[in-house]
C-alpha cells in the first residue's frame, strides 16, 4: 500500500521475470531463500519507482516514460557500491526517480568557499600528471614535497569539484527523501524490505 492505494503485485512479477536471479541456489531451502530475499529486493525497486512517480508529479515534473525493467541488468558497479543495490537499481529501472535526483541535483547550492576549501583539503586529488608520474607527495611540504607547480590550477578544476559537490548534496537530499517517503508505505506479507530484521532470512549488504 503507498499512501493507502494498492500497488499491484503483477509489478514484481514483471521485474523479477526481466531479471533472472544472478545466483541460482543448488539446494532447494538455498534456491528458496534466495528467491524470497529477490522479491522483496524486487518489491523496493517497484515501491520506490512508484513514490518517485508520485514526487515528481507534486512538483510539476514531466511526465516521465514506463519504466524498463532490463535497464537494470546495466547498473554499474561503482554505482552499487556508491548508492546501494537497491537504490541503484531503481535508478537504472526508474525515469522517474533519475527526474527526481536531478530535480534535487540542480536545486542544491555550492558557496564558492565550500568548493575552494574542498581543493585546499583534497591536494592529492589535483596533482598534474607529471607529478603522479615522479610520485609527488601532495601533502609534502614545498621544501622537499610537492611544488605549486605539481598541482593543478583551481581555476581549471573550480566548475568540475562545484559539479561534484553538487551531486553529492543531490544523492544525500534523495537519500533523505526516501527515507520520509517510505513512511507511507505498508508491505504485504512476502513483500518486506530484504533487511527488515523482523524477517528470518532477512539480508541487508551492498
Amino acid at each position: 500500500m503507498v499512501h493507502g492505494e494498492a500497488l499491484a503485485a503483477r509489478h514484481v512479477d514483471t521485474l523479477l521475470t526481466a531479471v533472472p536471479p544472478r545466483d541460482p541456489g543448488t539446494r532447494p531451502d538455498a534456491s528458496a531463500r534466495a528467491e524470497r530475499q529477490r522479491r522483496r529486493w524486487a518489491t523496493q525497486v517497484v515501491v520506490v519507482d512508484e513514490l518517485a512517480r508520485r514526487a515528481c508529479a507534486e512538483r510539476g515534473l514531466r511526465p516521465p516514460e514506463e519504466a524498463r525493467p532490463s535497464g537494470i541488468l546495466a547498473v554499474a558497479e561503482a554505482d552499487v557500491a556508491d548508492l546501494g543495490s537497491i537504490v541503484a537499481a531503481v535508478l537504472a529501472h526508474s525515469p522517474a526517480a533519475r527526474a527526481l535526483l536531478a530535480a534535487l541535483e540542480a536545486e542544491q547550492d555550492v558557496p564558492a568557499a565550500a568548493v575552494r576549501d574542498y581543493y585546499d583539503r583534497s591536494p592529492d586529488r589535483f596533482l598534474t600528471q607529471d607529478a603522479l608520474r615522479r610520485g609527488v607527495d601532495p601533502f609534502g611540504d614545498h621544501s622537499g614535497g610537492a611544488q605549486p607547480s605539481d598541482f593543478l590550477p583551481y581555476e581549471a578544476v573550480r566548475a568540475g569539484i562545484a559539479h561534484e559537490l553538487r551531486r553529492s548534496a543531490g544523492r544525500r537530499a534523495f537519500f533523505s527523501w526516501l527515507d520520509e517517503a517510505r513512511a507511507a508505505v505498508v508491505y504485504a506479507v512476502g513483500h518486506e524490505h530484504p533487511g527488515d530484521p523482523s524477517q528470518p532470512d532477512h539480508e541487508h549488504r551492498h
